[in-house]
């Protein structure tokens, strides 16, 4: 009788993004043995500058690994069983390159004058470019264990920019013009007896480009949300593609990629989605036979380390257990495995359900960036909620990365209630004063119930202080575990400006206790006036609404701008109820404002009032959903441009 053969899983692969935030080397190995123990494979190391090339001196940054250290941690993987694959970025992703002067006229982007810009990305067709694309891979060869380079080559939509470039796009197209590249960099690779790989999605955008592309190549496709049998497409409105049977004609070797972690500032991996997407890419690898299956780490800056070391381990699930694939079952082994926890089913279902209050999205993360963007009609009572979530999270037993990681997500929940609620504060100040229970004519101080009103701001000003306090306290045990712990982490520069925002917010306090009227002008968390409106998010892509106003001479400038993309899973969906807020500080109320879009899809707008919490004006449209911008494509290249409307409202207020 014959003897059926093992089920061949998927090569089992998990990558470190080391580009974005240089861990501390011995900290790295000592995860490696557990890595093994998990069941992985295979590690990609995401480069860029975090190494001192040998053949490229200035490019590593001050705190980038020598050439020695990488080959330590190489070494110790490969004790471990575990082959490493370096990602050397070659064509988007190359700020790392044309950020110095030498090597900055390779950008493809130029200035009118034809200069190079100082952001931008490589030009394939540089004369230059194969030079440097030969020194970095040579360099990082002997590194190459598991036999193969990956050359990155992902979301590189500065594509065909450069004169030299837009005479080869006018022959070949853009998809030979792209195949070209790859190509000639395969060639470098086989010269050095290695198998290259990239990443699938520029292939979405061209996918003429296949079947021009070398045989024996690996194409690493992801996407970071759950779907069911096919991945999606953000900019085509994530309509499913599927490449697979393409690049399998074509001999290209496929990996599925999900994604371990958190996108830019949240502080803790949304962990339901995060394990859904990897579920869903497991599944798809094992029923369409892909040669591997790598979860992918980015951006690690803003969280523990070991947050994201949680959600490999709980991803082990999927090939040594099988049958417990449910999030909670993956969760509570995955704290088994890296925490010592009494109860781990239960702790799991606490971080699932801290989901519900996931720091995620532009919408959220805007007060990053100002305190006035946040006063709006929109209820506290989500926020209140988030604060009492973490509250009672904070009061629990937690291993000390996840308690650092819910003290500095309750310092968040902290700003976002004090922030919207002192520009509400401002508002009621206002009307407390025009209702006359305040000064009498000529009075130099607040008085009457004004008075008192403005004390207890100024409490609640003293006691986000505190809550500051405590939060610069999470961020720096946040930082400290697996990172120098002299370098300022990036939670900590945030603090720093929301710092200096309460001190400017206390002394405008004072200010307006001896001179009332400056109640009337611009506040630190709210303008002398505020536009108010919502932003119907019916058709997810990649959209960024602006709002725009007119000066004397006609010109419109921005006064505040927003993408839409919310980085969930409710959000990955072509079409959806998402509305949200967006509220602007503006001059007066004579200002002439207009709203705009930018970039791929289109959103609709309702409900715009100009305020400044006394007096309200309503647009004259104010019930109707006004639809700005274009609709997504279902194919092509993207051609956006985020200084270029692509749509517009003019708002006229009764």
């Amino acid at each position: 009788m014959a003897i059926p053969s093992p089920v061949r899983t998927p090569i089992r692969a998990f990558q470190w993004d080391l580009a974005r935030q240089v861990e501390r080397l011995d900290f790295l190995k000592a995860l490696l043995p557990r890595y093994a123990a998990w069941g992985y494979e295979e590690l990609y190391l995401h480069l860029e500058d975090a190494v001192h090339y040998p053949s490229l001196p200035g490019i590593g940054r001050d705190d980038a690994y020598t050439y020695q250290e990488l080959g330590e941690l190489v070494l110790v993987a490969a004790q471990n069983g575990i082959r490493v694959v370096p990602i050397v970025n070659l064509l988007g992703h190359t700020q790392y390159l044309i950020k110095h002067p030498e090597w900055r006229d390779l950008n493809e982007l130029r200035d009118e004058r034809g200069r190079p810009l100082e952001t931008g990305q490589i030009c394939p067709l540089h004369p230059r470019t194969m030079e440097i694309a030969d020194k970095l891979l040579r360099d990082v060869a002997p590194y190459c264990t598991a036999g193969k380079i990956h050359v990155g080559l992902d979301e590189s939509f500065h594509l065909g920019k450069c004169p030299r470039c837009r005479e080869e796009v006018a022959r070949l197209g853009l998809g030979g013009h792209f195949a070209g590249h790859v190509n000639r960099l395969h060639a470098l690779c086989t010269s050095l007896n290695l198998s290259m790989g990239l990443w699938a999605d520029m292939l979405y955008f061209t996918p003429e480009a296949i079947p021009l592309l070398p045989r024996g190549i690996t194409a690493y496709d992801w996407y970071y949300y759950p779907f069911n049998r096919k991945p999606r497409v953000e900019f085509f409105n994530f309509a499913e593609r599927d490449l697979l049977p393409a690049l399998r004609q074509q001999g290209i070797a496929y990996y599925g990629c999900p994604m371990n972690g958190s996108f830019r500032h949240e502080p803790l991996p949304v962990f339901g989605d995060r394990l859904a997407n990897i579920r869903s890419w497991w599944q798809r690898c094992t029923a369409v036979k892909a040669e591997g299956f790598l979860v992918t780490s980015w951006e690690p800056q803003r969280l523990a380390l070991e947050t994201t070391t949680l959600v490999d381990a709980a991803a082990a699930n999927l090939w040594r257990e099988p049958d417990a694939d449910d999030a909670t079952a993956m969760l509570a082994r995955g704290l088994e495995r890296v925490f010592p926890t009494k109860s781990p089913r239960d702790l799991a279902r606490t971080l699932l359900a801290a989901d519900e209050c996931a720091f995620a999205g532009y919408a959220r993360w805007q007060i990053n960036d100002r305190w006035d963007v946040l006063a709006g009609n929109e209820g506290l009572k989500t926020y209140e909620h988030e604060r009492k979530f973490f509250t009672r999270l904070s009061r629990t037993k937690l291993p000390a990365p996840l308690a650092a990681s819910v003290a500095f997500r309750l310092y968040l929940a902290e700003r976002d209630v004090f922030v919207r609620q002192a520009a509400r504060d401002v508002f009621k100040l206002r009307r407390i004063i025009t209702k006359g229970r305040a000064n009498r004519p000529g009075e130099p101080r607040l008085g009457g119930e004004a008075s008192p009103y403005l004390k207890q701001m100024q409490a609640t000003a003293a006691n986000f202080a505190l809550a500051l306090k405590a939060g610069r306290k999470a961020a720096q045990a946040l930082w400290r575990q697996s990172r120098d712990p002299q370098a300022l982490g990036p939670n900590e520069a945030v603090l720093d400006v929301d710092e200096r925002r309460l001190a400017d917010w206390r002394a405008w306090l004072k200010r307006v206790a001896r001179k009332p009227e400056l109640v009337w002008q611009a506040t630190p968390v709210c303008g002398a006036w505020q536009l108010q409106f919502m932003v119907h998010n019916f058709a997810p892509a990649v959209q960024k609404v602006i709002v725009e106003q007119q000066d004397e001479t006609g010109a419109w400038r921005e006064l505040a701008g927003r993408f839409t993309i919310e980085f969930r899973a409710a959000a990955a969906r072509p079409h959806s109820k998402l509305k949200r807020e967006f509220t602007v500080p503006a001059d007066s109320s004579d200002a002439q404002l207009r709203i705009a879009v930018r970039g791929v899809g289109q959103v609709a707008v309702t409900h715009a009032v100009l305020t400044n919490g006394v007096e309200s004006r309503r647009c004259r449209t104010y019930a109707q959903r006004k639809i700005l911008g274009r609709r997504a494509p279902g194919r092509g290249f993207p051609s956006f441009d985020w200084t270029g409307n692509t749509g517009a409202v003019i708002l006229r207020f009764a």
